[in-house]
């Protein structure tokens, strides 16, 4: 249902354990203020109190998750408002600084009837999308919480056993967790002796010559320190359960990794992503799930640029002009193409020369990887648009054909 079809206009504050709403007519007459409660009877509440407004549309301050759906599955059309938006409308409804969450309902609510005309309502969502964005931004969340488990985990090693952060760097590798749990601490490492070492090395497959080499000798010096005997008491066992913990969510990122790359495989547009150079298993699945594959939702590749917060901002006020930095973006994408811009230097030949022919001209790493994604994202919309895969010969003979700077730079 389009803007021009709504009789009544809704804005929607929600909650954690229940919502505020304020209706009002294409007039702006106040015709209902309510609240429920988060639960089934709660929205049961809802649908009856709309049921004399079939042709509704809800502004809510948000674009997914139970609330969304379950006003999608009312049958209401619903208008996500980003949050610095619903601070503006508040702020022109209530100047004065009045906010609650009825009013902030109500400013909702006024604006759609007002504003809403140039607003994007929520499509129906492609269930294989919405599983791949939600997988991946969740693993993404254990990856950093194994991060700050390992900052743990180290912390405690520094305290009381720092031989063995001498001798394994990667402290997100199972082998250097079951070198702990092997050798607790300085006085199990030196009552298993040279030999036992060396047979971990060989059963872990950690087999370079030099490097066993390098770890035996640091081992061997574990004797110089001397840490006192409760310190080493209380942190073997604190480092203990956080190698333990560790290990839990690894077989937890292993599986969400199977289960990522089945669902990736299974949508039609994974050969597209997965042929762009530098993104492979793990940063693909990552831009099909946030790029989605509604073909309508952006207008141009500059709408995407934008989203992805590749394009900048631009400020002028009298004589002052400045371009800044986007912030207001989805920080998931802009992530992702920044992981992809600068893996695709590897294995892009013409990406490479972009990059180090902005470093030349005096641009920060994060500024040239922006650029770069910003060029990215041209060519991402375009094979999108098209449903085509990354042709690398076909992308050359578009810069021979606009004369590209990138053409005449020599690497460096």
């Amino acid at each position: 249902m389009t803007h021009p079809q709504h009789t009544h206009f809704a804005g929607f504050d929600w909650a954690g354990d229940h919502h505020d709403v304020i209706i009002v007519d294409s007039a702006g007459v106040l015709v209902a203020d309510f609240r429920f409660d988060h639960s089934a009877a709660g929205w049961q509440q809802w649908r009856d109190q709309i049921a004399a407004w079939p042709h509704l549309g809800v502004a809510i301050e948000t674009s997914f998750g139970a609330v969304v759906e379950q006003l999608i599955d009312s049958g209401v059309t619903v208008y996500p408002v980003a949050p610095s938006s619903a601070k503006g409308y508040r702020q022109r409804k209530y100047p004065g600084g009045t906010k609650t969450d009825r009013h902030d309902a109500w400013a909702l609510a006024g604006a759609l009837r007002t504003d809403g005309h140039a607003w994007r309502a929520l499509s129906a969502k492609d269930p294989i999308i919405e599983e791949l964005r939600m997988l991946c931004r969740d693993e993404i969340a254990l990856i950093e919480e194994r991060t700050a488990l390992v900052n743990q985990a180290r912390q405690a090693a520094r305290e009381y056993y720092p031989v063995v952060l001498e001798a394994f760097e990667d402290w997100t590798l199972p082998s250097t967790w079951a070198f702990i749990e092997s050798f607790p601490d300085t006085q199990a490492l030196l009552k298993a002796g040279r030999r036992a070492w060396q047979k971990f090395f060989h059963t872990h497959k950690l087999h370079r010559a030099e490097a066993v080499q390098r770890r035996i000798a640091t081992l061997e010096a574990a004797g110089q320190w001397r840490i006192a005997e409760p310190m080493v008491k209380a942190k073997r066992l604190y480092l203990l359960t956080k190698t333990r913990q560790l290990r839990a969510l690894h077989i937890q990122l292993e599986e969400y990794r199977r289960r990522i790359e089945a669902v990736f495989a299974s949508h039609p547009d994974s050969g597209m992503f997965g042929s762009l150079p530098g993104a492979g298993a793990k940063l693909a699945p990552r831009l099909l799930g946030e790029i989605g594959s509604d073909r309508a939702l952006y207008a141009d590749a500059h709408s995407l640029q934008s989203v992805s917060g590749t394009a900048p901002v631009s400020y002028q006020t009298g004589k002052l002009h400045k371009v800044q930095m986007r912030r207001a973006c989805n920080r998931h994408l802009r992530h992702t193409m920044h992981l992809f811009s600068d893996l695709s230097r590897a294995q892009c030949a013409w990406a490479k020369v972009y990059y180090d022919g902005l470093k030349s001209r005096g641009k920060t790493h994060a500024q040239a990887l922006r650029s770069l994604g910003q060029r990215w994202l041209n060519i991402i919309f375009r094979m999108w648009q098209n449903h085509t895969r990354y042709d690398p010969e076909l992308h050359t003979r578009n810069q021979l054909q606009h004369g590209s700077w990138v053409l005449q730079h020599t690497p460096s």
